[in-house]
């Protein structure tokens, strides 16, 4: 996988644009950190790219609920518990 910077992107966009479809992937960093991944696309894929990045992060962030309802010892709640809890969160937020 390359790496490019955000000065490689600005003053080389040319030359990535014409790589990309073959590395497939790129790495878009800013001060050495990732910042963005860069990927190969088309015009007739590009709703199918996206539903399938916006799935992933949706399990991502099912797991980490998951992972932190362990952690606190609530992932053995009844239906009732969680509903109870839902209510009270909006109460919260439409006091808030």
């Amino acid at each position: 996988m390359q790496f490019i910077t955000i000065r490689d992107l600005r003053s080389k966009s040319a030359n990535i644009q014409r790589e990309l479809p073959q590395e497939k992937e790129m790495v878009l960093t800013s001060n050495g950190k990732p910042i963005a991944i860069l990927t190969a696309t088309s015009a007739d894929r590009i709703e199918e790219s996206l539903a399938m990045i916006r799935q992933v992060r949706a399990m991502r962030a099912v797991d980490s609920i998951q992972r932190r309802s362990v952690e606190a010892d609530t992932d053995r709640m009844s239906s009732e518990e969680v509903n109870k809890e839902i209510a009270a969160a909006r109460r919260e937020r439409q006091a808030g």
